[in-house]
């Protein structure tokens, strides 16, 4: 926040009331924190010095220090930055005016709240002031209710934004710590390749984690014979909240996939049912779940209002996946249904969430993700082209979390 962009504060319409409000058990600011807030006192008059000083003093400020001149405030602020600086504008050698330009060209008083006292009155003398970045102005002779109501009105505000750099900079150390835990959920590269050629496939994978923390998560349950599940998870909402919903429904997965694996519809309809006691009212997500199976070369897959699995063929054509229900978390006792896709040799079973459906699909129906695909497989090394596109549809930040899953079954 640069000097002018908090010129406008202090301008309250009675100065008394606002003082009054400050004191007041119901203020915003605990008084306490506005009285131990650091002050410094800038001019070269010591009568002036004094009357500022004894009215601070009365009015129980306790952290108030004095200098005499514009070098040695600019010292005295070097070795600690005070919460408000009350500054003479008129002083021999650097005035205020220069006092105020040097704090503002450096970052770390570039939003030091700065109030002038002086006794120009022109409203050019004014301008010339907030030009060089004063945030308010105080009249000589100096009136003390109105020094008081100012100086609480830049403290406070002081404080509040203190206050929400502190929230601010909480928040971003718990979504980087869940961003961490979200990225750690995810299959490593040999996994994906372990579990992927154990059913005659390839297996590669896209996933970004935006740094608003949305709730994707995609996962394998290895199984039996030449067989893996695979399942893509996005929880609605942005944050640490919708990051814990996403390892809730991880963790569930984990249980059930041992029991219902095998079978995608009763999968999705125990997790559903099971998602009910953990899921606030409100909070949903949805799924595709699926099990690739490389000796039948089949796909068989359950959604709960998941993006529609896509199939590539080796001579240029797609088909998308119909089935679908409810999102989880709608209505405990849903039941899905299961449809199977054929995946011969050579062909590409895409996985992938909705953000990547809307950013590559305009019309959101998947012809047209699909003739993209399609044409990128035809063209080449499918899968980076699509990588790419994604680059320049979503950008190198991505407001969203997006996946990717590129199965390949292996030509016979």
């Amino acid at each position: 926040m640069s000097g002018q962009d908090i010129s406008g504060y202090g301008r309250p319409q009675s100065l008394e009331g606002r003082d009054a409000e400050l004191r007041s058990p119901g203020s915003q600011v605990a008084d306490s924190q506005i009285l131990d807030c650091p002050i410094l006192v800038v001019d070269d008059t010591a009568f002036n010095r004094t009357v500022i000083g004894t009215f601070l003093a009365e009015a129980g400020f306790r952290k108030v220090s004095f200098a005499t001149n514009g070098m040695e405030a600019l010292a005295m602020i070097e070795a600690g930055i005070p919460d408000l600086l009350i500054l003479d504008i008129m002083m021999p050698g650097i005035d205020g005016y220069e006092v105020c330009r040097r704090l503002r060209a450096m970052p770390e008083t570039a939003d030091l709240p700065i109030l002038v006292q002086t006794a120009l009155s022109s409203g050019e003398d004014r301008n010339r002031a907030f030009a060089a970045g004063t945030t308010d102005l105080v009249a000589k002779p100096l009136e003390r209710t109105e020094l008081l109501a100012r100086v609480r009105i830049h403290l406070e505000d002081r404080v509040l934004i203190r206050r929400l750099q502190s929230y601010r900079a909480r928040v971003e150390a718990e979504l980087s710590i869940a961003r961490s835990m979200q990225e750690h959920l995810l299959p490593t590269p040999a996994q994906c390749t372990a579990v992927a050629a154990a059913a005659g496939c390839t297996l590669r994978a896209h996933s970004v984690i935006s740094p608003h923390l949305g709730g994707d998560l995609w996962g394998l349950l290895p199984l039996s014979g030449r067989r893996f599940g695979v399942y893509l998870l996005n929880v609605a909402g942005q944050g640490v909240s919708a990051a814990l919903n996403a390892f809730r429904l991880h963790t569930l997965l984990q249980e059930l996939g041992p029991i219902h694996g095998e079978d995608a519809a009763a999968l999705l309809s125990a997790l559903n049912d099971r998602a009910a006691g953990l899921l606030a009212p409100g909070e949903t997500a949805t799924m595709t779940y699926g099990v690739v199976d490389g000796e039948l070369g089949r796909f068989t897959h359950a959604s709960a209002e998941g993006a529609p699995p896509m199939i590539l063929h080796g001579h240029g054509g797609s088909e998308f996946g119909a089935a679908t229900g409810l999102a989880i978390g709608i209505a405990p006792g849903t039941r899905y249904r299961a449809e199977v896709m054929e995946l011969p040799p050579g062909a590409v079973l895409a996985l992938y969430s909705v953000a990547v459906l809307e950013a590559l699909d305009a019309g959101g129906t998947g012809i047209g993700l699909g003739w993209m695909i399609a044409r990128a497989v035809a063209e080449g090394d499918g899968f980076e082209a699509v990588v790419r596109s994604l680059g320049f549809a979503l950008g190198q930040v991505s407001g969203d979390d997006h996946t990717l899953l590129w199965i390949e079954r292996g030509a016979r």
